[in-house]
C-alpha cells in the first residue's frame, strides 16, 4: 500500500484534540455531566416505562398460567417457610399474627431480592443492545426496577387479600405502606445500579449475588421475629447494631407497622422513618454516581 503522500500529511493539523474541538467534535459515547445525564436519563423515561412493561408481559409468556406465577411464587415461598421456619423450627411461638407476619416480609424482600438480582444483569445481558444504540445505560437497571415494582403492586393485592383472610381490618395506618415502599424501592434501584456497574466488570459477581442475598435473608427477619432476638439479650452490642440498623429490617419492620394490627398497636419510633430515609438517600444518589462514573466504559471489550 501506497504511503500518504507529502501533500496530504502536511495537511494535517498538528493539534488533532485542538482541531476537533474547534470544529465542535465531541468524543464518541463519553461520559456527560452528571445534571446532562439526569437530563437524558428523564427524556428517556418513555423508554424506560415501555422496556418494563414489555419485559413484564413478556416474562411469563411461555408459562401456562402466565402472569399469575407473579404472585404464585411469592406465596408459594411464604408456605415453604411457613413450614420450615413456623411448624419445623417453632419460630411461630411468641409472634402474634404470624401468618401475616410472614407474608408481609416474603412480599417485602421479594421485591428487593429480584430487584437486584435482575438489576445486576441488566447491563452485562443486553450487551448487543447497549453495544448498539446510544442511551443513558443507566435506563437499563432503572427499567428492572420498575418491572418489579409493578410486580410488586400486583402483588400487593394479593397480600392485602391474605391479609383480609387472617382478621387484619383495613385501617388509615395501612396509607403509611406508601411511603415505606416508595424509600424502599429508592434504595433497591440505587444498589441495582451499583451491582450492575460491579457486574458488568465482574460477571462471576451474578453467580456469588444468590448467596450474599440468602445471608442477608436469614438477618432481617423476614420470617422470624428480630424483636424476640434482641430482647433475649444474647446478642452482642455490635451485633444489635447492624441487627438494628439492617435496611431491609427496617423496611419490612415499618411495612408489618403499617398493615398488622399487632404491630400498630405499638409505637414506631421515630428514628426508623429516619433511617428509612437515610438508607434511600444514600443508595439512591450513591447509586447512581457510582454508576454514572463509568457510564463509557459499559459495553467495551
Amino acid at each position: 500500500m501506497s504511503s500518504l503522500p507529502m501533500s496530504g500529511r502536511a495537511s494535517l493539523p498538528p493539534d488533532l484534540s485542538a482541531y476537533a474541538v474547534q470544529h465542535g467534535l465531541t468524543l464518541s459515547g463519553a461520559r456527560p455531566t452528571l445534571p446532562d445525564y439526569l437530563r437524558q436519563l428523564w427524556s428517556r423515561r418513555h423508554f424506560i416505562s415501555a422496556f418494563a412493561t414489555a419485559r413484564l408481559t413478556s416474562q411469563y409468556s411461555e408459562a401456562k398460567l402466565g402472569q399469575l406465577w407473579q404472585v404464585l411464587t411469592p406465596l408459594l415461598n411464604a408456605a415453604v417457610y411457613y413450614f420450615i421456619f413456623g411448624v419445623l423450627m417453632n419460630t411461630r411461638a411468641g409472634v402474634a399474627d404470624y401468618i401475616p407476619f410472614l407474608v408481609t416480609g416474603v412480599f417485602v424482600w421479594s421485591f428487593t431480592q429480584t430487584t437486584l438480582t435482575t438489576g445486576a444483569r441488566s447491563v452485562s445481558g443486553n450487551l448487543g443492545l447497549v453495544r448498539a444504540l446510544h442511551f443513558p445505560r443507566a435506563s437499563l437497571p432503572v427499567s428492572y426496577a420498575l418491572l418489579q415494582l409493578q410486580q410488586l403492586l400486583i402483588s400487593l393485592g394479593v397480600l392485602a387479600v391474605v391479609l383480609v383472610c387472617c382478621g387484619q381490618v383495613p385501617r388509615p395506618s395501612w396509607l403509611l405502606a406508601a411511603p415505606a415502599l416508595a424509600l424502599q424501592a429508592v434504595f433497591s434501584t440505587g444498589l441495582a445500579l451499583v451491582l450492575a456497574r460491579l457486574t458488568a466488570r465482574t460477571p462471576d459477581l451474578a453467580q456469588l449475588l444468590p448467596f450474599l442475598l440468602r445471608t442477608w435473608m436469614y438477618a432481617s427477619g423476614v420470617m422470624w421475629s428480630m424483636a424476640h432476638l434482641l430482647k433475649a439479650g444474647t446478642v452482642p452490642d455490635g451485633v444489635r447494631l447492624l441487627l438494628e440498623c439492617n435496611p431491609m429490617a427496617v423496611y419490612i419492620g415499618l411495612m408489618r407497622y403499617a398493615l398488622i394490627d399487632s404491630y400498630g398497636t405499638a409505637s414506631l419510633p421515630p428514628h426508623v422513618w429516619a433511617l428509612a430515609l437515610g438508607w434511600a438517600l444514600v443508595a439512591g444518589i450513591g447509586g447512581l454516581i457510582h454508576f454514572w462514573q463509568a457510564e463509557e466504559r459499559y459495553g467495551r471489550g
